[in-house]
This record gives C-alpha cells, structure tokens and sequence, in this order.
C-alpha cells in the first residue's frame, strides 16, 4: 500500500500534472461556494447527471441532446422496445450516471460493489441482446472476449484481472493520501485499459469516476461535469489519451492525467454555468 501511495504521489508531482491538479482543485472549490449551491444542490446535481450522461454517452457515439436525455430521466419519453445499438449506450449511460448516486456510498468501503452495480446499471437493462446475463456485474471469463476501445489497445487477458482489480481497489485507497483528481483519473484509466467486463466498461469507468470525485472530497455538491470536460475536447482527444496511457511510457501517463484532471476543471465549470442557470431560473435555456 506504501509503495501504491508513493507511486501516486510521484505521478502527481509530475511536470504540468501538479499544475493541473491545483487548477482542478481551485475550479471544484469555487464551484462548492456558489450561492445557487447554498439552498438548491439536488436540482443543479440532477442537471449535472443529465449533462454527464450526455456526454458519457456521446463519447461512446451515442450523440443526442441534452433535452432529449432530459426527457428521458425524468420519464417525459419512453425508451424504445427493440432499441439499436446507439439507443442502448445512450439508456447506459444514463442509469450508469443515475447509479452513481449509489455508487458513491460504496466507491471508498467496497469499491468492487460499487464496479459491480455501475456495471448493471449500464448492461442490465440489455443483457440477452448482446451480453448473456450471466456476464452482467461480474469480471470476464477466459472464454469472454471484449471488444470495446480497439483504438486503446488489446484487454488485459481475464486471467491476470483479479491482479489488476486488485491494484485498481489498492488506487481507491489511496484517496486520503494523494491528491483526489489523480487517484481519479488513474482509476478511470485503469478501468478503461483493462476493460474488466465484456461491454460497457468505458461508461463504467467515467461512472466511477464520478462517484470517486464526489465521495473523495473533490466534488462533494455532486455537480461538477467531468464527462464533459472529457468530450469538451473531442472523443479522440479522450481516446488518444488513454491510448497514451496504455502504452505505459512516462510521457503517455503524464498525457493522460494532464487530460483527465483538466476534465475536472472543465467540468466544474460546467458546473458554474449549470449552478448559474438554477440560480436564474432558466435551466432548461443553455
């Protein structure tokens, strides 16, 4: 565990990667004291889930509105019967993003519980379409194959994932002792690159991840938007730096965390502007 912190903190001292971590800090921080956040956290969070499922979802190329996913939540539309593909990453995304406020209970205590109900939340509704629903909620097995993130590169093999698993809770635990925005996205990372399941786990990861910066501190309102910040700067800008993480290099890691923390900011100022828009009554206006 030392030895996981140490490596942690030596990521974050990492040239540009410190600087990222103060400006993630410092946007989450202000985003905390905003006066619409004061009195009415639950509304500009639930904006904040619509607006990451959103972009969740459109990172997986599932590409629609914010008013549609709105819709959606809320029940103002119904999913369809027989969806297509796209239709079935837009409806993960969104109970994925919804769980995330159960999520956060677990992600620090039990955070294999909490990989495993995000998991459900993003196949369950599809299995026996294109996932069997023995494989929903649990790592793969040696006979699974996963073709997700080809782009990232090739899985890691489902036997040496209990290994991997392991080292992903030891990163979780580690939030007390290094900074929240890089356990974070080490752990985005991680989840991506070893994609534990068989479908659904780049939806798995950002869910995660939402989870972990709320329970660790860095958002505790729940409405900063990190999946915007990742889509902000296009889908293969988020894909070509988790390739980058991939590879293993020092140059690649520190691309990746440059990345995903300055999602933090981005998405705490989207945030900003969500808090703004309940603040002058006009959320469903931007």
């Amino acid at each position: 565990m030392t030895a996981t912190v140490d490596a942690v903190r030596a990521l974050a001292d990492l040239p540009e990667v410190g600087e990222s971590v103060d400006r993630a800090r410092e946007a989450c921080t202000e985003l905390r004291w905003h006066n619409a956040l004061r009195r009415r956290i639950p509304q500009a969070a639930a904006e904040s889930r619509v607006r990451g499922a959103r972009a969740s979802a459109a990172l997986d190329g599932a590409e629609v509105s914010v008013d549609v996913v709105r819709e959606l939540v809320v029940g103002l539309t119904s999913w369809p019967e027989e969806p297509d593909p796209l239709e079935r990453a837009l409806r993960g995304a969104v109970q994925a993003t919804a769980e995330t406020e159960h999520a956060r209970d677990l992600v620090l205590t039990s955070p294999a519980q909490a990989l495993a109900r995000l998991h459900v939340a993003v196949a369950g509704s599809s299995a026996g379409v294109d996932l069997s629903p023995d494989a929903v909620g649990r790592p793969r097995r040696d006979d699974e194959v996963c073709a997700e993130l080809v782009e990232v590169g090739a899985p890691v093999p489902a036997l040496e994932l209990p290994a991997r698993l392991g080292g992903l809770y030891e990163l979780v635990a580690c939030h007390d002792k290094a900074p929240v925005a890089v356990v974070a996205a080490l752990v985005h990372a991680e989840i991506a690159t070893m994609r534990p399941f068989v479908r659904g786990n780049a939806i798995v990861a950002r869910g995660f991840e939402r989870a972990l910066v709320q329970a660790a501190g860095l958002d505790p309102t729940g409405v900063c938007v990190p999946e915007v910040g990742h889509l902000r700067e296009a889908s293969a800008g988020y894909v070509g730096a988790l390739a980058a993480y991939a590879t293993g290099s020092a140059d690649g890691v520190r691309l990746w965390l440059t990345f995903c923390v300055g999602s933090y900011e981005r998405g705490a100022r989207e945030g900003m502007r969500i808090a703004d828009a309940v603040l002058a009554g006009r959320l469903g206006e931007f």
